[in-house]
């Protein structure tokens, strides 16, 4: 008879007591049992996994293996297997789950009435921003004669996790020869500088009952060393101030029982720092007596350090830092340098508030100026802005607050399409009133100072319609927008328009929105020549809709449905969507076979 899972979800005793200690709502553990065919598929899109365990003394470690999609794939019910070259001398991981039970044939396997080996995983895909966390139980393992571990793990509970913080990175594999560094206290200079400059580590903890693996990400030195000396190594990191959800279990653990395990990787070199130790939660005063504007963090004391040159069976080619990534917290005794170092920080930059244009009941355009002590960077057409609106808008911790209870949980971080072709400091983003920050926006008085914090500017490159110019080689564009989705075309249609690029545009837009096409075709000329215009809702204006004839788009007063979208289908053609996520699913269904991207604004 085949055994059968019976799991009781509710958080543990750790989670609740951080929750209560950060007055925090306790929401319903959203954990799922075993492993639900979702998280199945997108642990096995993941090129890397994490892994952790304890080791015969009870001290949690952790890993990364991977290097490519594949290394893990779900055989059987609840069953993941994971695949991937290690290196079998150094990592600690694989010693504490091979260890004793390791035979000379190389495999792995808990011998008649033994318990199995307690593990969590977090299968992690860098690039598409995605991860699943896991925990379960080591089932078999074997240390192939190739230099490959194939490991196999009972799933027993699962949870899919945002994307927010991951710093995207293409992932390759790494033909890696380790060599073990000197070991002991104090860190070499080498792992200083590892640690310096480190956007992500992953970390492992334990209730004593179950595990949890996760990662945490910021910008390069987000993790800061209060003292590496003969008397001890102690490090630093913030957690995020607002969100409930990466409290999940790791803190709740660390109350209960604070051993900690952590890797650090150099994604560039494929060295590896292995880290494990006790931790502490800072919260308030004691956080920010430490580390500057901070008000939840986590302090390491670390009991033992294997550090590895080229250890890693990847690489990670950086592609672009998340700009939901928080400014860089120093050291209370970094003051004066972390001040130097503010003048020529990317973060150091600020959106001032210019004029507010409405252009519909609910649209309108905000005109800001970017300055800095630094030259401002520069952005490509398309892509978005990320502005902190923490300063204006957070309320602090508070046990309950019915009349906002989201708020609770945010960050006050939003990204906005930037809407105007890329200039030196002046930009403009075209937004819809929704959420606190938009009204925010809305109530904001003209004439009055407003100064937001700039994160950085993302989007990714595949989702910009190339400019053919006179070779005509690139595929023919087709841009389907629904309402404010259009707002990535309108920085980027200049540009197409000048170079005569083959471009059509499909934009579904309300009817009592309708002047928001008026006004964009007015500003950028021959725009409306190629869009067909797709007005739904009860109520539309039918001057505006002669006005929008008059420019030169052609309208159809019915939701843009299948056969909409028949003609242009074929090869050498190329869509783009921007579309909320009920059309976006339609649509993708629509194109199935075709070649498509789109932006995914739902996070």
């Amino acid at each position: 008879m085949p055994f059968k899972k019976s799991h009781t979800h509710g958080r543990h005793e750790g989670e609740v007591a951080v929750y209560k200690m950060l007055k925090l709502p306790i929401s319903g553990d959203p954990t799922s049992s075993g492993l639900p065919m979702n998280h199945a598929v997108r642990a096995m899109e993941s090129p890397l996994v994490a892994l952790g365990t304890l080791d015969n003394k009870g001290q949690p470690w952790t890993t990364v293996w991977g290097g490519e999609i594949g290394c893990t794939r779900p055989v059987a019910e609840d069953v993941l297997r994971f695949d991937s070259k290690v290196d079998t001398l150094h990592d600690p991981v694989f010693k504490a789950l091979f260890g004793s039970d390791q035979t000379k044939a190389g495999h792995a396997v808990p011998p008649n009435g033994e318990k199995r080996k307690m593990m969590a995983a977090l299968t992690i895909d860098l690039e598409g921003q995605d991860r699943v966390k896991l925990m379960g139980n080591m089932l078999a393992g074997i240390e192939g004669k190739d230099g490959r571990v194939r490991l196999a793990m009972d799933i027993e509970e699962s949870l899919g996790n945002c994307p927010k913080y991951l710093n995207r990175k293409e992932i390759v594999p790494n033909d890696a020869h380790p060599v073990l560094m000197p070991q002991g206290l104090p860190l070499p200079q080498e792992a200083v500088d590892l640690i310096g400059k480190a956007d992500t580590l992953f970390l492992s903890s334990t209730n004593g009952k179950s595990m949890d693996t996760n990662n945490r990400g910021g910008p390069p030195g987000f993790v800061r060393i209060i003292q590496n000396d003969e008397e001890g190594v102690v490090l630093i990191y913030p957690e995020c101030e607002f969100s409930g959800n990466r409290l999940y279990q790791s803190l709740g653990n660390l109350k209960v029982n604070p051993m900690i395990g952590i890797v650090i990787p150099d994604f560039i070199t494929s060295d590896v720092l292995y880290l494990t130790g006790s931790a502490t939660i800072l919260v308030g005063k004691d956080a920010s007596d430490l580390l500057i504007r901070t008000q939840l963090a986590v302090k390491i004391n670390v009991a033992d350090v294997i550090f590895v040159r080229s250890g890693l069976p990847f690489r990670g080619i950086p592609i672009e830092y998340s700009p939901y990534n928080p400014p860089q917290r120093y050291l209370v005794t970094e003051q004066n340098e972390s001040a130097a170092k503010a003048s020529h920080s990317n973060i150091d930059i600020s959106a001032n508030f210019l004029s507010r244009e409405t252009i519909t009941p609910t649209i309108s355009r905000f005109t800001f100026k970017l300055s800095s002590q630094k030259p401002i960077p520069s952005w490509h057409a398309g892509q978005y802005i990320a502005l902190d609106f923490a300063p204006q808008l957070y309320q602090g911790w508070s046990h309950m607050r019915d009349h906002d209870p989201q708020s609770l949980n945010d960050d006050f971080i939003r990204t906005f399409t930037v809407s105007n072709t890329p200039q030196d400091t002046e930009l403009q983003i075209t937004v819809k009133k929704h959420g606190p920050a938009t009204r925010f926006l809305w109530r904001h008085k003209a004439g009055t100072s407003l100064k937001l914090s700039v994160l950085g500017f993302g989007g990714q490159e595949s989702f910009r319609i190339p400019i053919q110019g006179a070779s005509k080689k690139s595929p023919h564009s087709i841009f389907i927008a629904a309402g404010v989705g259009i707002t990535p075309l309108l920085a980027q249609a200049p540009a197409l328009l000048s170079a005569e690029s083959d471009v059509d545009v499909l934009w579904s837009l309300r009817g009592e929105d309708l002047n928001l096409a008026v006004d964009s075709f007015k500003r950028i000329d021959g725009l409306a020549a190629i869009t067909k215009l797709f007005i739904t809702g009860d109520y539309f204006d039918s001057k505006l809709a002669h006005e929008v004839q008059s420019l030169g788009s052609d309208i159809a007063f019915w939701r843009m449905g299948e056969d909409d979208l028949k003609a242009l289908k074929g090869e050498q053609r190329k869509f783009f969507l921007c579309t909320g996520p009920t059309m976006l699913q339609g649509v993708k269904e629509w194109l199935t076979g075709e070649q498509v991207v789109w932006e995914d604004f739902g996070y």
